[in-house]
């Protein structure tokens, strides 16, 4: 029970203030939340926003109204509160509640507010804050009433009308008052025309002080609508108007803001008709200040201002309304004088005014923009505003007429004499009106159905304008370079002509082809054949617009169809009428001001900088592979690489400043060498974009140098230049695929990079994302954070020569203790520990040994994809006995000779590894266990184990084969005589009998039966023209097929390298050879698979040693022996001979017509592609060629599958592109080891005798005509970024040569001229 105290003090606290002291509280608040309160744009929006101020405003509870509520609340109710909480706790009173804190707050407020001390308490404050409310209103009105007589009697009218809307972002009147109908009918009746004017004006001050949607709200709108456009004529009247269409337009929705903007509109265009306003044509100035004119030009401001604001909601509402907006706009910018102008004065337009307001034409951008409001002015503009852009098109041509006679004579000490800032030349208006056109149709023809408006009909020109002519125009305005107004001189480059069409020009580039055209292209390069043919320029600035033409060029030529127009249309006419490609043109100008030898040009003129754009322009046509074909006979290379050498002797000759000793160099300029340093390597590095450029890269000397720069580059994560999308991903792969690029990417740092960032996300992760957010548990064997750096790690050890370059001769730590901060730093330390973790030491390094060992696993397997690496890490550090071993410790019962493995996440993958390793075969010859569990009640049915042999569910069952007839047809052709006067002739009927017998539908025969037809069928096949099958044929019969091809092409001299000495091998050479461990593991899998086909007999392993030891001989004779640093080239050839092992299977084991074969081929050019071995370190190559480490199978057949790409399966190369993975690291994957593990043996075969019978071209052929048949994979394994994985471990699918012969036929008929020559020229590729 209270106390009479406490009955005292709540007593005292529940009397209310004074109404005086209430008044002022609430006075305070309102004036604190007045901002709010006067933007409101209705009544009702007032009382919301104040209901819900606790909600919006953070400092609510510091206000001394609500405090002293609070406190009044809770002297009038705590009582109550209090008894009621503790008779419901207390289980007292008729419904005691014992349940949860809510249930009981909800009860205790539903009680105090059933209390008589509540109603009384709420009665009090309602009946005193009413009459608080009242009163301070009525003294709100009283002083607005005191400040309008006050106003009223201290100005006189032509003082009151001054206008105080200069622009729409006057401030509005703050105060918050309401009007009612009553009010409003008195002003409408004001408002009157027929009233007197001072009337008017002060139904217009008082308009302006009501709430704009009280008005537009009211009943008599249209009447105080029609007599506000009567006063907006009226220049006494107009500003006022104008203040109040300002307040209108910013708390208004456009049903009713659109009706206002179109009479404003209709307004000015009324103006314009009814009075004609004139400005001089000379310099001669025109004051805007005028009001005559002032008047016109504020409201045309506040219909720009409401032009640029409106995209913002039109979307919400009726297309009719946007329609009325821009409609109305286009009628008034499309008012022209009837009679014209006169030679001293032009007629002002409202184009001028509104280039005036808005120069570059924002307003006309913005509309532009959405494609919900383009469409509208698009179609209005076709329909019924054509005139618009003929009149724009009008002035660039007149500008272009005129600016060779243009000087500014504008200056600003001339200004300040005239003292106004609104004063205007003649020239200004039209400079602007010209500027204005400019952005229009700038913004225009970037869209599509914006071109579909040319060709434009114009006064003064007979023909219609062009899109083409517009830019050749625009291209013109360049060349005569005039300097920008002074009276612009707070942005001149902005306004510059120059600067604006080139803007024009850069978004043409990036969003269109439209200047891919012929004219253009002529246009841009006229200046540049005028130089080189030793005329004197007419340019006004020739550095400066050679290197604005530069960079357009660059973006033209980035883009395919302005690169074709380069390369293969002869469109420009040079000296003595000949025609020529642009590309020819680009880069001989290019090396003449390299060796500055262009005498129309001043030395001054001939700068770095321009000689770097024009290099750039150069370089967008020789970083791909059809462009590099085009200028390679210039040797741009090897010009860039001298220039360059110059310029690092003498940058390396700058002195290092000396405290007090007299300065060397200007730092301007020495920084000015390193930039022009930086340029060429740039410039040099591009090269390597291309197969082919990347050898030409290698022979300047300079590819450790440029990749140094690279990596630079990459660190700092800048981009390759502006007109490349992706980063340096493909170039990267491009080099690593080389011996000599993977040693510079070691060298420069980039693969330690690589590996301490794998390392750092592998098992370190990053610190401060978990001290807010814990990581997820990885759900995949690579985690997303580790993805890119695990495909990076796959780019750089694509190629078994990388592989070799980084592991060879090296043996792993495995140490016995390794610290947990210990971080690996090159890829044999990746082995190390995430492979090889073969100890307890190993193990607890790792902070996520699971994961980061399934990591090792999955990048062991991609390696072991590529033959040639698995046999180097298997012969080095014995992988499948490390595996195999951790296989038999992972058993549910270790005592247990046979133990159960467990099925974990590691012992799949270490499965996976050992079937991939150890079984070869394509895609229907073996079987590759899942890495994926299954549901049910056996999740993984795959057999796992510890030691060899391979359970046999690993092995499919190799293909049947049948008789079919035309084998014999086949032996009996290959068995057949020839005429040696028609050999010739022969080869033409040997290649029509393979292409039919490739498109045939029969089932392969069985062995026994072609070796009958080879014996009796050999003359028939001779004479009969019946279709022979090969695609399907016994191994005996192709073997046969392939002695024949290569007896007749050794034959032919221009067929043949040249021949060498007969091979004779002595006795004790062959028996004192010693294969490699990595020969010897090869004969193994070869032996292998032989025995899986059933092709070889028991004694196969001695005759094919032998045979290793016979070429290995024969191929020795045919090497260079110059020095190199490469770990390739110091001991023969690195990794196995996988085409002496394909012949030796496809001879069905037999040593003597293999070596038979064999040495016959090698004198064949088809020898230097599909026999990479052969070719290696070849004599017969140029010896810097010889000495790169870059076999021909790269830099030749790969470059021509690339180029080919791009022109006849584009989605494939961009798919790669994308990936940051190369065609080019495949081809050299496929072809090293002849495809094996990827395709079936009988495709294997094919491939053989296609490239031998059809010529080495078809190498290229068949590799484009795989990509296109893997293209669906492709596309969607780059979505999900899982190329480079694809393409490594998958076979190729349902590839059949016969399926794809007549494609690649086609390709012959299109690029055997360029491909095969390019290949007949393999002894000088440099040339």
């Amino acid at each position: 029970m209270k106390t009479d105290e406490q009955h005292r003090k709540a007593s005292e606290m529940a009397q209310l203030l004074s109404e005086d002291e209430l008044e002022t509280l609430l006075k305070q608040l309102l004036i604190s939340n007045g901002d709010k309160i006067s933007f409101a744009p209705s009544t009702e929006c007032a009382e919301e926003i104040l209901l819900h101020l606790q909600e919006t405003d953070k400092n609510f509870h510091n206000y001394e109204l609500v405090k002293y509520l609070r406190q009044y609340v809770e002297s009038s109710l705590g009582g109550v509160v209090g008894e009621e909480t503790m008779d419901l706790t207390k289980g007292e009173g008729k419904n005691p509640i014992c349940s949860g804190h809510d249930t009981v707050t909800h009860a205790v407020t539903q009680r105090t507010r059933d209390s008589a001390d509540y109603q009384q308490m709420m009665q009090t404050l309602k009946s005193t804050m009413i009459t608080v409310v009242d009163s301070l209103i009525n003294k709100f009105e009283e002083d607005q009433l005191r400040k309008e007589d006050a106003h009223g009697e201290g100005e006189q009218f032509n003082s009151q009308n001054t206008d105080n809307c200069s622009d729409s972002d006057s401030s509005f009147n703050q105060s918050y008052a309401f009007i009612g109908q009553e009010q409003l009918q008195k002003l409408a009746e004001k408002l009157d025309p027929s009233k007197p004017k001072e009337v008017r004006w002060e139904a217009l001050q008082a308009l302006c002080r009501a709430p704009p949607s009280d008005v537009l709200s009211c009943e008599i709108w249209s009447s105080l609508h029609r007599y506000l456009c009567a006063a907006l004529t009226d220049p006494d009247l107009n500003g006022n108007v104008l203040q109040f269409f300002a307040k209108s337009f910013s708390s208004s929705p456009l049903n009713v803001t659109r009706e206002i903007y179109t009479s404003m509109a209709k307004s000015l265009e009324s103006s314009f008709r009814s009075q004609k306003h004139t400005f001089p044509s000379g310099s001669d100035s025109i004051d805007i200040n005028r009001a005559e004119i002032s008047h016109l030009l504020k409201q045309m401001r506040l219909i720009n201002d409401f032009q640029k604001e409106v995209t913002n909601f039109w979307i919400r509402h009726p297309e009719k309304y946007m329609e009325e907006v821009i409609e109305s706009t286009f009628s008034l910018l499309s008012f022209h004088p009837e009679h014209g102008s006169t030679g001293a004065e032009k007629t002002l337009e409202p184009i001028h005014l509104l280039a005036v307001v808005d120069i570059k034409a924002t307003w006309f951008n913005k509309w532009m923009h959405g494609n919900y409001s383009r469409t509208m002015v698009l179609r209005l503009l076709e329909n019924k505003y054509k005139t618009l852009i003929a009149v724009a098109l009008q002035q660039c041509m007149y500008y272009k007429e005129s600016c060779d006679h243009f000087k500014s004579e504008i200056t600003d000490s001339h200004l300040e004499e005239k003292g106004h800032i609104g004063v205007y030349s003649g020239k200004e208006l039209e400079y602007s009106f010209f500027v204005h056109s400019l952005c229009v149709l700038g913004k225009l023809i970037v869209y599509t159905n914006g071109q579909k408006l040319f060709p434009i009909k114009t006064e003064k020109h007979k023909d219609p304008i062009t899109l083409t002519d517009l830019v050749v125009i625009l291209i013109n305005i360049v060349y005569r370079q005039p300097k920008p107004l002074r009276s612009h001189a707070s942005h001149p480059d902005s306004l510059s002509p120059s600067s604006l069409v080139m803007e024009i020009l850069w978004m043409l580039c990036e969003q269109t082809e439209c200047l891919s055209q012929t004219p253009i292209i002529e246009t841009l390069l006229d200046p540049v054949i005028a130089i080189l043919n030793r005329q004197q320029s007419k340019l006004k600035s020739p550095a400066e617009t050679l290197a604005l033409i530069a960079d357009i060029l660059a973006r033209i030529a980035s883009t395919d169809r302005g690169l074709a127009l380069f390369l293969h249309e002869k469109n420009l006419v040079v000296a003595h009428s000949d025609r020529t490609f642009a590309a020819d043109v680009v880069v001989q100008f290019t090396l003449r001001l390299l060796d500055k030898g262009l005498p129309s040009l001043n030395e001054s003129d001939v700068t770095h900088a321009l000689c770097g754009a024009f290099i750039f322009v150069c370089r967008q046509i020789y970083n791909t592979c059809d462009g590099l074909q085009v200028l390679r006979p210039y040797g741009l290379h090897k010009a860039l690489a001298a220039a360059w050498k110059q310029t690092s002797s003498l940058s390396e000759r700058v002195p290092t400043p000396v405290l007090g000793c007299s300065p060397g160099p200007p730092a301007q300029e020495t920084q000015n060498m390193l930039l022009w340093e930086e340029t060429l390597l740039d410039s040099l590095l591009n090269f390597a974009a291309t197969p082919k450029g990347l050898l030409l890269l290698q022979q300047t000397g300079a590819l450790n140098e440029c990749i140094a720069y690279m990596f630079s580059r990459f660190t700092k994560k800048l981009q390759v230049s502006r007109c490349e999308k992706f980063g340096y991903g493909v170039m990267v792969t491009q080099v690593a695929a080389t011996a000599p690029g993977i040693v510079a990417l070691h060298s420069s740092g980039f693969v330690r990079a690589q590996v301490v960032e794998l390392w750092s996300a592998l098992e370190f992760g990053s610190d401060d994302v978990r001290v807010v957010r814990p990581t997820p548990t990885p759900m995949e064997p690579i985690d997303r954070s580790c993805l890119k750096s695990f495909l990076s790690l796959v780019n750089l050890l694509s190629s078994s020569q990388s592989v070799w370059e980084l592991l060879g001769r090296q043996s792993l730590a495995n140490k016995s203790e390794y610290t947990l901060r210990e971080m690996p730093t090159s890829i044999l330390d990746l082995i190390d520990r995430l492979i090889a973790v073969n100890s307890d030491a190993k193990i607890h390094s790792l902070f996520q040994y699971e994961q980061s060992h399934t990591f090792g696993l999955r990048l062991l397997s991609v390696l072991c994809c590529s033959l040639d690496t698995f046999l180097l890490l298997e012969s080095q550090y014995n992988i499948c006995s490390m595996l195999l071993q951790s296989q038999r410790k992972n058993v549910v019962d270790p005592e247990t000779p046979d133990g159960v493995i467990i099925i974990d996440s590691l012992s799949v993958e270490r499965n996976h590894v050992l079937v991939r390793a150890s079984v070869v075969g394509g895609p229907s010859e073996r079987r590759l266990p899942s890495r994926v569990l299954q549901e049910g009640e056996h999740p993984y049915p795959w057999p796992m184990f510890s030691c060899y042999p391979l359970p046999h569910c690993y092995f499919l069952d190799p293909p049947k084969s049948h008789n079919d007839p035309q084998n014999q047809e086949l032996n009996v052709f290959l068995a057949s005589t020839t005429d040696p006067k028609s050999e010739e002739s022969w080869l033409e009927i040997c290649r029509r009998q393979y292409c039919k017998a490739m498109t045939s539908k029969q089932n392969t025969p069985s062995g026994e039966v072609l070796a009958n037809l080879l014996e009796k069928v050999v003359a028939h096949l001779c004479s009969s023209a019946a279709e022979s099958f090969l695609s399907f044929t016994q191994y005996t019969v192709l073997a046969n097929l392939l002695e024949k091809v290569v007896s007749h092409l050794c034959s032919s001299a221009a067929k043949s390298l040249p021949s060498f000495t007969q091979y004779t091998a002595d006795e004790n050479s062959v028996k004192n050879a010693v294969l490699s461990s990595v020969e010897k593991l090869g004969i193994e899998t070869t032996i292998r698979y032989g025995s899986y086909l059933k092709l070889l007999k028991e004694d196969a392993t001695n005759d094919l040693a032998l045979l290793m030891k016979h070429i290995n001989i024969f191929l020795s004779t045919q090497r260079v022996n110059a020095p190199s640093a490469l770990i390739t080239h110091k001991e023969g050839y690195p990794g196995h001979d996988w085409l002496v092992s394909t012949v030796f299977l496809l001879m069905a084991g037999n040593f003597d017509r293999s070596l038979h074969l064999l040495l016959n081929l090698s004198s064949l050019l088809t020898s230097a592609f599909i026999w990479p071995a052969r070719i290696h370190a070849s004599a017969h190559l140029p010896e810097e060629v010889a000495d790169s480490g870059i076999p021909p199978v790269y830099w030749c057949t790969a470059h021509y599958v690339e180029m080919l790409l791009k022109a006849e399966v584009p989605l494939v190369h961009s798919a790669f592109r994308m990936s940051g993975f190369t065609p080019s690291q495949m081809c050299l994957h496929w072809l090293t080891q002849c495809f094996w593990n990827y395709l079936d043996w009988t495709e294997i075969c094919h491939y053989i005798c296609t490239c031998v019978v059809m010529g080495p071209d078809y190498q290229v052929y068949l590799c484009v005509a795989i990509f296109k048949h893997l293209q669906p994979e492709i596309l969607q394994r780059t979505q999900s970024q899982e190329l480079q994985i694809f393409l490594k471990e998958e076979p190729i699918q349902g590839f059949e040569f016969k399926n794809y012969l007549e494609f690649m036929l086609s390709l012959e008929s299109s690029y055997r001229n360029i491909v095969l020559s390019d290949m007949k020229s393999i002894r000088n590729p440099l040339e």
